[in-house]
């Protein structure tokens, strides 16, 4: 690594609207180096990234690329210099080639017209020398996996001589084999002496990949360290300004009226994605399902929702038999969904944080709405919702962190008996991810079943009372919360544990902290006690 930076920007300010979202910083990235960019959401991170990409221009402060002051008001100004940003969402043609992609505006031309295969020799090269296999020029973007189109992004960036390369999440849509791809194009590329800055929430990642961590907080540059030269625990004390004493929280004492009884039965449960599936979940109780992408977990939780129903089959809820054919008639039967995709399913980014609140309520009791939505703002306040212009501000201003607990207040204004939660942590920070823990615990206590999915294991076993294993559509088995993650990987996969566990049944009792009697369990193929009812 050389003495002097690559890039240097100081004194960086932004503000949007009049609130000031940076303050003042300053950050040096050499040659080679990877630079992790950490902090709660809202403190700056992709707004000091979009600074540097051209997307914003700073209020104050300067940027120098190898000792020359710079300024760029457009991406492309950027890209010209050599300063290249991998988004989350990816900025590529999907009916195109990958050649077409990484030479998208800089066609190779011969005698006036096109030459595809001067493109194509140009990209394999890259891919090449990356040691990038089974990425082929000619395919079509649309058929490659999302690994291999943010390969084709960073290749891109290559293609235009880009010396720093920006990566804003780039793990967060990665299945766990597809970020050790990611690892090794970034050890090729730090042997090619480019520099990287990185922004993520998964702290494995950071003490993984960095040489160097700048921690923001509300805007402000608090520290730049060495990566070796602090732990997990004391750079999340740094980003949250608080001790975190334990990540998953432990269960709160029940005290809801339905905590013990069974508020979701699947038996049977069946369609085109899914078979034979099997779910029962008690109030006061948070039954995860784990396995694979493509296992059928995200089918089952929009089968639930009315969204894609199941076809085989019953589902009650609260002992009623209900057959959601829409997402309004699910929720007026008791379950709500909070998706894995907020953006785009989950909320209506131009409007203010009030109305997105009252989105369930205004699409299923239109006639009730107000009323029903007096509740709104106590919900925002126990979310700790932070709004630097109040809940009459736009969504999109929000951070990633803050836009999630606007989705969970939009669905507890509906009051729910089954909540289920698809990636309901993705893309947030820390302090975040713990206030959203938080909520789970305090509302399985009051008698609310959960049905959690999530990709991160540690997360699900630490926040589940039981795990439900899927495999290829179908139930493969269920293990207790204290499993290994190589037990839920086994199971997952099809392959043989070492060692089975067994689960006792009176400790996952929702009714006891651990002991007491367990809950009877309904009759599998007996008469049941509750009348059928159609939902309406």
């Amino acid at each position: 690594m050389t003495d002097r930076p690559l890039l240097r920007m100081k004194g960086i300010t932004k503000s949007f609207l009049g609130v000031r979202v940076l303050h003042g910083v300053d950050l040096d990235l050499y040659p080679g180096e990877l630079h992790a960019l950490v902090g709660e959401n809202g403190a700056g991170k992709s707004t000091l990234m979009k600074v540097l990409a051209g997307v914003h221009r700073a209020d104050e402060g300067a940027v120098e690329l190898d000792g020359t002051p710079v300024s760029f008001d457009h991406p492309v100004r950027a890209q010209r210099a050599g300063v290249a940003t991998v988004f989350q969402e990816f900025n590529l043609l999907p009916e195109r080639t990958v050649a077409g992609n990484v030479h998208l505006g800089r066609e190779i031309r011969r005698r006036g017209w096109v030459d595809v295969r001067a493109m194509e020799r140009a990209t394999g090269d890259l891919l090449d020398d990356l040691g990038l296999e089974g990425i082929s020029p000619r395919a079509k973007v649309r058929s490659l996996s999302v690994a291999e189109q943010q390969v084709v992004e960073i290749v891109k960036a290559l293609s235009q001589d880009a010396r720093i390369i920006s990566m804003d999440e780039p793990t967060a849509s990665l299945a766990d084999h597809e970020v050790e791809v990611l690892y090794r194009l970034i050890a090729r590329l730090r042997e090619r002496d480019v520099a990287l800055l990185y922004v993520s929430h998964r702290l494995k990642e950071i003490f993984d990949l960095a040489t160097t961590i700048t921690v923001l907080k509300d805007g402000h540059r608090v520290d730049t360290v060495a990566a070796g030269d602090i732990g997990p625990a004391e750079l999340v004390r740094t980003m949250v300004g608080r001790p975190v004493s334990q990540v998953f929280p432990d269960r709160v004492e029940p005290r809801g009226e339905r905590v013990g009884e069974v508020r979701l039965d699947v038996r049977g449960g069946g369609n085109e994605q899914v078979d034979g599936v099997d779910l029962t979940v008690r109030g006061g109780e948070i039954v995860g399902l784990a396995g694979l992408q493509g296992s059928g977990r995200t089918e089952i939780a929009q089968a639930l929702f009315g969204m894609e129903r199941f076809t085989r089959g019953e589902v009650r809820v609260d002992g009623r038999r209900v057959d959601p054919r829409s997402p309004r008639q699910a929720v007026r039967s008791g379950v709500v969904l909070v998706s894995e995709d907020r953006k785009t399913q989950g909320l209506a980014l131009n409007q203010s944080i009030l109305a997105n609140g009252r989105l369930a309520l205004d699409a299923v009791w239109p006639l009730g709405a107000r009323r029903r939505s007096r509740r709104i703002p106590g919900i925002l306040e126990s979310l700790e919702l932070v709004a630097r212009g109040g809940h009459g501000q736009e969504v999109r201003f929000l951070s990633g962190g803050n836009q999630q607990k606007v989705v969970l207040a939009k669905w507890l204004a509906a009051d729910p008996g089954v909540m289920v939660l698809d990636e309901p942590t993705r893309g947030i920070d820390v302090g975040a991810k713990q206030a959203v823990y938080r909520l789970m615990r305090e509302l399985s206590a009051e008698g609310v079943a959960i049905v959690l999915i999530s990709s991160e294991l540690p997360e699900l076993i630490g926040m589940s009372d039981r795990l439900v294993v899927l495999d290829d559509g179908r139930v493969a088995g269920e293990l207790p919360a204290d499993s290994s993650e190589e037990a839920v990987m086994a199971m997952a996969t099809g392959a043989p544990p070492d060692e089975a566990p067994e689960q006792d049944p009176e400790r996952h009792d929702p009714r006891t902290l651990g002991g007491g009697p367990p809950v009877s369990d309904p009759p599998e193929n007996g008469p049941r006690s509750h009348p059928e009812e159609a939902a309406p």
